[in-house]
This record gives structure tokens, sequence and C-alpha cells, in this order.
């Protein structure tokens, strides 16, 4: 896995050829048991990297969209997997996550509305890191975007998902699922988002 801005946060990718972007997973590294969040599958080095760092404890699904490789590390590791309660029913969860709630400390769970999914999370670390699902993206490197409008059930909704987004106040690194993460000015790229879309 590749180390990112901090020393206990990792991440490891695929490229989607459709969308001609990165897909990423994130590791958050604690002692008291580690986090992963969108787990992609692992590789066999990312996989013996894993174990090396502890193996993993909680697992986090932004969206049904997202489940990827979640049932096998929830198996092999017996992790807890947690998801948007908006989508209780729609993949396996033991943790059901609503607006607010922290996953972990340190570790908020956002609710988002008007997604391609109901529910959709975004997670803030510190309060200085935001991780996305797909509401928001990064198809280009420098700037962030919002899922295309035909991809939403809402977009008033979504617009006003990332107005709430753009408003917090620390937020300096945005790791998005999909695309480019920005490791730098996150905040003022989220208000610059929120300005063009809305």
């Amino acid at each position: 896995m590749k180390s990112l801005h901090r020393p206990d946060l990792y991440t490891w990718s695929t490229f989607d050829e459709a969308r001609n972007v990165d897909f990423h997973g994130v590791c958050w590294v604690r002692p008291e048991g580690n986090v992963l969040i969108d787990p992609l599958p692992l590789s066999a080095h990312d996989h013996t990297h894993l174990i090396e760092l502890g193996g993993v404890s909680h697992i986090v699904i932004t969206n049904s969209d997202h489940t990827r490789a979640a049932e096998d590390l929830r198996s092999e590791f017996g992790a807890k997997v947690y998801g948007p309660r908006a989508e209780a029913g729609t993949f396996p969860m033991d943790v059901l996550l609503d607006d607010g709630d922290a996953v972990v400390p340190g570790l908020v769970a956002m609710e988002l509305h008007g997604s391609k999914t109901p529910g959709e999370l975004a997670l803030l670390l510190h309060g200085s890191t935001l991780i996305t699902g797909d509401l928001v993206r990064a198809h280009r490197a420098g700037a962030l975007m919002m899922l295309p409008d035909a991809k939403l059930v809402d977009r008033a909704l979504a617009v006003a998902s990332v107005a709430r987004l753009a408003s917090l106040p620390d937020v300096e690194v945005v790791l998005v699922g999909d695309g480019w993460p920005v490791f730098a000015g996150g905040g003022a790229l989220l208000r610059a988002l929120a300005d063009r879309v809305g």
C-alpha cells in the first residue's frame, strides 16, 4: 500500500478503464484496530502489508456500490462492517451509521443526500481529512467535481450536500474514492466546487 499525507494512512488503487481514473481504498492504522474504507481487492503485496500493519478491525462502506472486497476481508479478519443506515438491507452490515456518528474516536460519518444511492457517507478524520465515496470525485488533478447529473437521484439535494462539505472549516485534504486525491487546499477546492455546481 502507498503512504499518504499522514504516517498512519495508506491507500491502494486499481485503474478503471471505463472512466480512466483510479479507484481507491483507504487504511487508517490505529493501535485500537485498523479501519479500512471502501476496500478494494488486495494484491498479494498489499495483503501482506495489511497483515504487517495489524490486519483490520473495522470496515466502512460509503455506499452500496463500494462494497468491493468488504465481505472477503470481514471473513478473513473478523472485522465489523459499517455502512449507511439508509442502505440497511442492501449489503451485510454489522453497524448502521447515521449522520454525526463516530465510527471510532476521530472518524465521523456525514450523511449525504441526492447521490446515486441513499444516505451515501463521507468521513471526516480528525476534522482535516475528508474521505468521500462517489458524490465528490476528482477526474482531473487539482480539481474536484460532483457525480454527473445523470447519475444523481436529486440534484438539489446533492448540491446541498456538497455545500455542507464545503462549509467544513478545517478540511485540508480530500481523499476521493474515484480519481485524484487532494493533499493541500482541499477546503478551497470544495468551496470552488460548491460555487460551480450551485
